[in-house]
């Protein structure tokens, strides 16, 4: 017999209909694992991406789970909220053969040179190599389940279908009355359970036979059926504390498990919230978004997996920071059409606009849940704006000798001589620009330590600057009905007197 050239594989989809035309083109027949790993070494070989899309686990996360497909193991992916880890089970369908064949009708899709079904087998026999098959393409391979505490082995393995017996007058000794389950209709397929701990541990103990010897019990029947099956699991670790746990010997029939992890630096989450933000391609506003917003709404979630205030076990998920950016420019944009005009760019003041996508996204200790979730997620912005505020410009400390010179000396001595100054949420771009250029000092300050900026990004950077005096507590900020009033630390004090 032949051996079948991958180009002809490609197109047999389209020809072949018949096992003995299957036989005569020389298919050979191989497992899930076979075929994501041959497809694995062949992308290695030629150095493609074989997990397009994912960011920031190049050198961690995307070897070991090459390493485990090379492998052929069935695979856990251990990690907090919002890691990408049903993202990386999704993507494995891109290593599977585009089509396979199937036997027509098969609930199981056999596969016509072994099938493994009665009604494989029954085809089979009635009608030898004149059996019809069809091709299952492999988007249709992914199957998922969501491991929830009502899920019960008829859903995922099967069960005796009683109807089915009475319709066809079979005896419930007969293999024809089983319904199958989710697992055996996956067989040739990747299948995944998701959030694996909360699936309760009788249930778990089910899979056992299935992962170690591929055979499966329904109500009393012993089937030995040799399921060919790649599975992926997907579990947080709040869950083996908070909601359940995997069994030992379930764990230890997974043969690799993958820690997963948020991204290490601004760079990789910029690049994941831009690929990943739904935005709108039919705004009536033209917005410019200058490159330290997107820094700083990044460095907000980097802020809030610190947090004293913050649940750091139940983690922050990259959907925070995708959210806040898709919030922010709606933000810039509700601004835009409020006051009539056709282009805008982000001011910091936008910012405030993502505290609904912060909120709903984090999970409080008791200190956060006393000062309340607005006031955590606006501390967490003010503290994000502290952070990139010391990686640009020099510290605020106190001056150690007299001749020494503060380097915001100069904007601080203007507030104290011009008083309080406004600026309004729905300023237009006119006296927005007029506002912030009035404060000279900012213009020499960003002159000095950010030369290499954009002129249209000057203004937000001297907003940013202001607010981030704020938050170091040089100068005071007051929320006025339609705005934000600034003024010396001094001149706050004495009019609250």
């Amino acid at each position: 017999m032949r051996i079948i050239e991958k180009k002809e594989l490609d197109n047999m989809h389209t020809t072949i209909k018949t096992i003995k035309e299957l036989k005569e083109a020389g298919y050979i027949s191989k497992s899930i694992k076979d075929e994501l790993r041959s497809n694995l070494i062949e992308n290695l070989k030629k150095n493609n991406v074989s997990f397009e899309g994912i960011h920031g686990y190049e050198n961690t996360v995307i070897p070991q789970l090459e390493r485990a497909i090379l492998s052929k193991h069935n695979i856990n992916f251990l990690g907090l909220r919002g890691q990408a880890k049903t993202r990386l089970a999704r993507l494995m369908i891109e290593l599977l053969d585009e089509y396979i064949p199937v036997i027509e009708g098969s609930e199981i899709n056999d596969d016509p040179l072994n099938p493994i079904s009665a009604y494989g087998k029954e085809q089979v026999l009635k009608y030898g190599d004149e059996t019809k098959i069809n091709w299952l393409h492999r988007s249709n391979r992914f199957y998922e389940k969501l491991a929830t505490p009502d899920v019960t082995i008829s859903d995922l393995i099967g069960d005796i279908d009683p109807i089915k017996a009475a319709n066809l007058k079979l005896n419930y000794a007969d293999e024809r009355v089983i319904h199958y389950g989710m697992i055996p209709r996956a067989n040739r397929c990747i299948f995944v359970i998701n959030e694996l701990p909360d699936l309760q541990a009788r249930i778990q103990v089910a899979l056992f036979n299935i992962l170690e010897e591929g055979d499966i019990q329904i109500r009393g029947f012993q089937l030995r059926m040799p399921l060919d099956l790649q599975f992926v699991f997907t579990a947080n670790p709040e869950d083996y504390t908070n909601r359940g746990s995997i069994v030992t010997p379930l764990k230890d029939r997974i043969g690799s498990q993958i820690l997963t992890h948020y991204p290490k630096n601004i760079q990789v989450s910029k690049t994941i919230t831009t690929q990943e933000a739904k935005l709108q391609t039919n705004r009536v506003c033209e917005i410019y978004i200058p490159e330290m917003v997107k820094d700083l709404v990044e460095q907000i979630a980097f802020e809030a997996r610190t947090s004293e205030y913050v649940d750091n076990k139940s983690g922050i998920s990259a959907r925070m920071s995708i959210s806040a950016y898709e919030n922010l420019l709606s933000a810039a944009e509700y601004r835009c059409l409020s006051s009539g005009e056709k282009t805008t760019t982000v001011r910091f003041s936008d910012v405030l606009g993502v505290i609904p996508a912060i909120t709903g996204k984090i999970e409080l200790v008791y200190e956060g849940e006393q000062e309340g979730a607005a006031f955590v997620a606006e501390s967490l912005i003010g503290n994000a704006a502290k952070t990139l505020f010391a990686n640009h410009f020099p510290a605020i400390k106190k001056l150690k000798h007299e001749n020494e010179k503060d380097p915001y000396g100069e904007v601080l001595d203007w507030f104290f001589e011009n008083g309080s100054f406004e600026l309004m949420d729905d300023a237009s771009e006119k006296d927005y620009s007029t506002i912030l250029n009035s404060i000279t000092p900012l213009d020499s300050i960003i002159n000095k330590f950010m030369s290499e900026i954009e002129i249209k990004d000057r203004l937000f950077v001297k907003e940013f600057v202001l607010w981030s005096l704020v938050e170091n507590k040089k100068l005071n900020k007051q929320r006025i009905t339609k705005g934000f009033s600034f003024r010396d630390t001094l001149g706050a004090y004495l009019s609250n007197l």
